[in-house]
């Protein structure tokens, strides 16, 4: 079982070690429609067997010569009933196939997504959002699509193979010949047929994720790319991208083209036609098993037309379930730890020689050591990549730490249930995230089911009750994706009614007035004194008003403590903070 941030208590875990076992173990979940499916394609292959068998019957009628009239009717008859048995087989297989290919669909997609929520923030800044998306939908759909027209194919054409090795020797025992030889042959050439198809296939799936990441990454960034007048260039990226993926489909075409089985249908039909004419001039044979040993043969066209276009769908299917297994496996280095400590916080917060680092190499933060009693309000002040947005993060476990000990009311935040710590810490960053949904919804999204009253009383104490009131449909006012329709100050201050609604014990904002005016921030500033009253407060800012008034000052420098204490011993003592003091204002 890999390690996760979130897994919900009744997921089912699954076996991941190899993608076969992974996409066998969700069907076997569906038994009962695999055991329709399979019986459907069983029984209208064999129903299918009996079309050949009697229309020998009624040439050996025929030339008989006796009873031709009635026992043709019968012949007729029995063609009828048992070709309106297997359409109802025929609809049991389709049915069944399809209903299997669309609940895989759904169940992989759910287990991805519940992957993809517990994934580290370390995981989701290195995996392209394109990617990932394309893996979620198009890769997902090829496994939909890889059981239904695939399998399901692929399934009744191996049963329409089958049934001419068990009835054929039923005619006559020499005649199994043929339909053995067709059978080898035709096993080893679909098989060398998949193993070149499988890395055209997954290029295939690759270029489109990557063609989908290069589009999103484009489209989330068209503001840069209108700016400065880029469309060509992004035009000529896009054009290249859509070349390889459509490159791989041609490469498919190719070896589509080259099918052998097509030539060794033709060879055992001319075979068992010369077999059986041999065997009718020995007098072995009469011309009705002449006619049903060539109809049975003819059965061998259906697995040998469509295998052309089912495997091609089963190696695009078994390569994008490949490609989301690759991501629901990819490592991830938080555990929820359900199990772990989980009680109110009473805001105390300690680091103990703490060390972190994005990537193996330089680290971000080296060697932190400070202490912050509950209730106790500390700023962090240092020059842009000193490190104050990666502190902040590790102490509600965004990041985790490298070396040393990070501690939230004397217990390493490793040992906290992930999801209690988080519960009872806000965090609200200069880079805010608004969902395209109400001013309601975005500002209860931290507290499900929160009263009308309580998310109003959140907006006027963040001094959003205002604004939010001028617009048309008010609370109900639908934002734009990430909010792009309010104003900085505006998201801001929802930022802050969110965090204000949850009642946090720690509060942590990040710079989260920066994009205020003066007036404004005064205001502001109020509701965030009032809200600082009784839990921990860490303020990363530039503002010598929030600094001022800072129980604890730490100044970062290079990921490292530069100076540590309050503003009247840091003024006196600290050249550092000194030379960041004189260049602020207010």
């Amino acid at each position: 079982m890999t390690t996760a941030e979130f897994v919900l208590p009744q997921a089912k875990q699954r076996i991941r070690v190899s993608v076969n076992r992974w996409i066998l173990a969700h069907t076997l979940d569906h038994l009962w429609i695999v055991l329709m499916a399979v019986v459907g394609a069983f029984g209208n292959a064999a129903l299918a067997t009996a079309v050949p068998l009697l229309l020998g019957q009624a040439f050996e009628i025929v030339i008989d010569g006796q009873d031709v009239a009635q026992g043709l009717a019968r012949t007729a008859t029995l063609i009828v009933v048992t070709q309106v048995i297997r359409s109802v087989l025929q609809l049991g297989r389709n049915f069944g196939a399809d209903m299997l290919g669309q609940r895989l669909e759904r169940d992989i997609r759910e287990e991805l997504y519940l992957s993809l929520l517990g994934k580290s923030m370390t995981f989701h800044n290195l995996q392209p959002v394109g990617d990932t998306m394309a893996r979620a939908t198009n890769d997902v759909r090829e496994i939909g699509l890889m059981y239904n027209p695939g399998f399901n194919l692929v399934i009744g054409s191996a049963n329409f193979i089958l049934l001419p090795l068990i009835v054929a020797p039923a005619i006559h025992p020499t005649l199994i010949v043929i339909p053995i030889l067709f059978t080898l042959s035709y096993a080893v050439a679909v098989w060398a047929y998949l193993r070149e198809l499988r890395p055209v296939a997954e290029d295939a799936r690759k270029s489109f994720g990557t063609m989908n990441a290069h589009l999103s990454e484009a489209i989330d960034g068209i503001e840069v790319v209108k700016g400065h007048a880029q469309e060509d260039q992004e035009v000529e990226r896009f054009t290249g991208n859509a070349a390889a993926y459509r490159a791989a489909f041609v490469r498919q075409g190719d070896i589509e083209a080259r099918y052998l089985p097509l030539l060794l249908l033709g060879l055992a039909e001319a075979g068992a036609f010369l077999q059986s004419v041999i065997l009718f001039q020995q007098g072995i044979l009469e011309l009705g098993d002449v006619v049903a040993f060539m109809g049975l043969i003819q059965l061998f066209g259906f697995p040998t037309f469509v295998s052309l276009f089912a495997y091609s769908q089963v190696s695009l299917g078994m390569a994008g379930a490949r490609r989301i297994l690759d991501l629901i496996n990819r490592r991830t280095e938080l555990d929820r730890n359900p199990e772990g400590y989980a009680a109110p916080i009473r805001g105390e917060i300690e680091f103990r020689g703490v060390s972190f680092s994005y990537r193996e190499g330089a680290g971000a933060l080296q060697d932190l050591s400070f202490r912050l009693r509950p209730g106790e309000t500390m700023a962090i002040v240092g020059q842009t990549g000193s490190g104050k947005t990666s502190l902040a993060k590790l102490i509600n476990r965004i990041y985790e730490v490298g070396d040393g000990q990070v501690l939230v009311d004397d217990v390493d935040v490793r040992e906290w249930d992930m999801a209690s710590l988080r519960a009872q810490i806000s965090i609200i960053e200069q880079d805010l995230f608004l969902f395209s949904r109400t001013i309601a919804d975005n500002i209860a999204f931290g507290k499900r089911g929160a009263s009308r009253e309580e998310i109003e009383r959140a907006a006027v104490e963040a001094q959003a009750h205002e604004f939010i009131s001028s617009f048309a449909d008010g609370y109900e006012t639908v934002v734009g994706e990430r909010g792009v329709t309010l104003s900085g100050g505006q998201r801001q201050r929802i930022a802050l009614a969110r965090a204000f609604l949850t009642d946090p014990r720690i509060l942590i904002l990040d710079d989260s007035t920066s994009s205020i005016d003066s007036a404004t921030e005064d205001e502001i500033q109020r509701a965030i004194f009032r809200a600082a009253e009784g839990r921990t407060t860490v303020i990363i800012t530039h503002r010598l008003s929030q600094i001022r008034w800072a129980d604890l000052i730490l100044v970062l420098r290079r990921g490292q403590v530069a100076a540590l204490g309050t503003h009247q011993e840091l003024i006196e003592s600290s050249p550092a903070y000194q030379q960041i003091f004189s260049q602020l204002g207010d």
